[in-house]
């Protein structure tokens, strides 16, 4: 068990991440840029289908993605009941 409890932490942090990595530009070529490509093809498996799932919602003339925040509590939630 403490493998997928494991897991599931390092999953969590990969998303959160991501989320502080999107707001800042990511310039090709640099380490932050290869940092920002592995965490992408980590998290966006998961986050895709759900994305296309549920839509962003609009505030005003900006968007916000709910996907990660679902994702991250529905980690939490498993990780509750296994670990």
């Amino acid at each position: 068990m403490s493998v997928v409890c494991t897991i599931f932490t390092l999953y969590y942090f990969a998303l959160l991440a991501r989320i502080l990595l999107s707001w800042f530009p990511v310039t090709p070529g640099t380490f932050l840029a290869q940092v920002h490509s592995a965490l992408y093809a980590i998290t966006e498996p998961v986050l895709g289908p759900l994305r296309r799932a549920i839509p962003p919602v609009r505030i005003g003339t900006a968007a916000l993605d709910l996907s990660p925040i679902i994702v991250i509590i529905g980690l939490r939630i498993l990780q509750s009941q296994i670990c």
